[in-house]
This record gives C-alpha cells, structure tokens and sequence, in this order.
C-alpha cells in the first residue's frame, strides 16, 4: 500500500496503475491550449512559460527538500524568471553568473532551513537551461512556432508510443533499478511514432533533406526517455513516487514534461553548434 510523503506526492511502493482514460483526458485538456500559446506567440507563449517554470520551481523545491515550506521555493523561482527575463533580452552573457547567483541563494536558505542544498539548487540549471531553451526556439519569427510545435509532437509522440508499446508487449526492463515499469519495447515504441512525426515533418517541409528530421526525432526521443529516467533517478532517492498531483494520471507537472525539458535543451543546443536556425538552414 502506498504512503503520501510531505511534498504531496507518493512514496515510492506498490500502487494501483493510473486509468489510461484518466491520462487521455488529461492530455486532451491540456494539449489544446499549450499548442495555442505556441502558435500565437508573444505574449500568450512567454506566459504560458512563466507559469510552467512558477509550477516547475515549487514541485522541484518540494520534491528535492523533502516536503520543506512552499515558499521556500521564492528563490528558486526568482531565479527561473530572472533566467526567463535574460533570455527575452537576449543577455545571454548574463545566464552563467544568474545561474551561479541563483544557485548560490537556494543553498543558503536550504542550509539554513537544515535540509539538503545541491538538489535544490540543481533546480536552478536542470529547470532553467530547458525554460530559456523554449523561449530561444520560439523567438525565431520564421521558423520559431514550427520547431516547438515539431517539438511537442515528437515528445508527445515518444510518451504515446513508449507507454503502448510497454503495456501491450512487456518484455525485458529498460533500467529497473530507477523505473521498474519503463521497457526496452517502450523505447523503441517511442521511438518509432517519434520517427513518424519526424518523417511526417521530413516530407512536409523544406528544412532539410529528406530523412533528416525523422532520425533527428527518434535521437530525441531518446535523449527524452533519458529525461524521463533522470526525474525517475531522482524522485527514488527522494522516495517520492510523483512531483506533485496537479495533473490527474500523471502527477505532477515535472512529471509530465520531464522529457520535453530534456529533448528542449538538446534540440537548443544542436542548433547553437550550428549557428542558429541560419546555420541549419545554411547546412541543409
């Protein structure tokens, strides 16, 4: 039988499995509008933003601090936003000493309250890199609402594909020790209907040569089933079984889009190495 822990969540134990048609309805609440603010943009994008990282910032406050006070997680935050501010200036000199200041603020108060300090001020890099990432990918006004837009489908995708392949075959665990319910055939499932969006996309536009987009969507389905393992990492050692309860079927919002901030941060960083959306297109 499961236990509630101090941050809201569920320790780590033997729990009933969430319906599918409560995570379906879920998703169909929440899909609609957050595909709108990305493809209306500013200012209904930069806000829907600003909202995940005020969500993001407490669950990760709580889950890393062992169930410390809500507003504990003020600096934290404070620093998510100032990260998000930066970006929308384009200072992006600023992000490194906004990171170390931020950090440097979240070990304070986690050492004065005596609870652990380097998983909090983790916070500060694990959610703000993936947050300024969104903002930098959406900013392009040619290309910006297309690539976000690709992006959350070849996530969105991957979870899909990953979560029937694993219910409907089974078969050998993917990293038992951190996800006992995760497959090698949930991968590859993910990975699969991550490469139909990515094929999709490879015969719809004129961003690269065909094929291109389909392997790139299958390596990032990767890298967001390695995002989706790391939260899982962390929330064991924490023995907490969710971030929190905000979204029925999945828990809390950390939980839903553990893989996207992944997939984000290397999609961002990709195209940094190449020189920006010009680079790619330049390469291509």
């Amino acid at each position: 039988m499961a236990m509630s822990d101090p941050a809201g969540g569920t320790v780590t134990g033997e729990t009933p499995p969430r319906s599918a048609w409560t995570r379906i309805a879920s998703a169909l609440v929440l899909a609609p509008p957050v595909v709108a603010a990305t493809a209306l943009g500013a200012p209904f994008f930069e806000a829907l933003v600003v909202l995940c990282a005020v969500i993001l910032g407490y669950e990760w406050w709580r889950l890393s601090t062992l169930g410390a006070g809500g507003l504990g997680s003020l600096p934290l935050i404070l620093a998510l936003l100032g990260t998000l501010a930066t970006t929308l200036l384009g200072q992006f000199q600023w992000l490194p000493m906004l990171f170390a200041g931020g950090a440097m603020m979240v070990i304070g108060l986690s050492l004065a309250m005596d609870r652990p300090a380097l998983w909090p001020s983790a916070g500060v890099f694990y959610l703000g890199v993936p947050l300024a990432a969104f903002l930098w990918l959406r900013s392009d006004p040619a290309w910006g609402a297309w690539t976000v837009l690709w992006l959350l489908g070849v996530v969105w995708a991957t979870d899909t594909g990953a979560y029937v392949a694993g219910r409907l075959i089974g078969g050998p665990r993917l990293a038992p020790r951190i996800s006992p319910n995760k497959t090698w055939a949930g991968l590859i499932g993910g990975m699969i209907c991550a490469g139909a969006v990515g094929l999709a996309a490879d015969l719809t536009s004129d961003l690269g040569p065909t094929g291109l987009l389909t392997w790139l969507a299958m390596c990032l389905a990767v890298v967001a089933q390695g995002g989706d393992l790391f939260e899982s990492y962390v929330k064991r050692r924490f023995r907490v079984k969710d971030s929190g309860s905000l979204i029925p079927g999945h828990g809390g919002l950390l939980d839903r889009v553990d893989g996207l901030l992944a997939a984000a941060t290397a999609l961002a960083l990709m195209l940094v190495i190449m020189g920006g959306f010009d680079g790619w297109l330049t390469a291509n």
